[in-house]
């Protein structure tokens, strides 16, 4: 398999992340999005990060559909999503929580970066720094007090993802989260970046 995207992406990362948690072998092709722009379009017209190229010559986009595909792929002990459904149910919230904190962490990046500053909308702005704030609040509360990892004795993909985001956010927009506000956040994201399968796919 070939993981398609810059690591800078905390959905192509997730992805790495992942595929390494459930020892599943790939290659890492790391293409912009925007410097690599006809190659990338050479493997999936789309351009979009990240694209997973399957052992057969299929492609796969968007990561959440990504990581469904591989959880096919290897047996239920190492999967990443809990079995029991109750468990299930809160761990794809948490999930839904932490992407969306880096969707919202993506689109203040965009506006800040991309976006002429004469066409700025600050009530925009202001809005989704709101979302972003309510999606880590929440999280905060998710992780707080329960030890090392959010569903076992293993990390999960609740808190791979969540910990990405967290990173992903704290890289980009350092002056809207910080460790003190969020301490359980913080303290996941140093236990998991201590793991091998991120030390050895850190941030571009």
């Amino acid at each position: 398999m070939r993981l398609i995207g810059m690591l800078d992406s905390p959905y192509v990362r997730r992805v790495g992340i992942s595929l390494k948690a459930m020892a599943l072998p790939f290659e890492h092709q790391p293409l912009s999005v925007f410097r690599d722009f006809d190659t990338f379009a050479a493997i999936n017209p789309i351009v979009k990060a990240p694209t997973l190229v399957t052992d057969d010559g299929s492609v796969l986009l968007d990561s959440t559909l990504i990581l469904e595909y591989l959880e096919r792929l290897v047996p239920p002990e190492r999967r990443l999503t809990p079995s029991d459904i109750h468990d299930h149910i809160r761990s794809q919230r948490v999930i839904g929580l932490a992407l969306a904190a880096s969707e919202k962490t993506v689109q203040i990046v965009y506006e800040f970066n991309l976006r002429p500053v004469e066409k700025q909308h600050q009530p925009w702005i202001d809005r989704v720094k709101g979302q972003l704030s309510s999606a880590y609040d929440l999280l905060e509360a998710e992780f707080a007090d329960i030890g090392n990892w959010r569903f076992g004795s293993r990390p999960l993909q609740a808190d791979i993802t969540t910990a990405v985001a967290w990173r992903f956010t704290r890289d980009a927009l350092p002056q809207f989260v910080s460790a003190t506000d969020y301490p359980a956040l913080a303290a996941l994201s140093q236990r998991a970046e201590a793991l091998c399968e991120f030390l050895t796919l850190p941030p571009d």
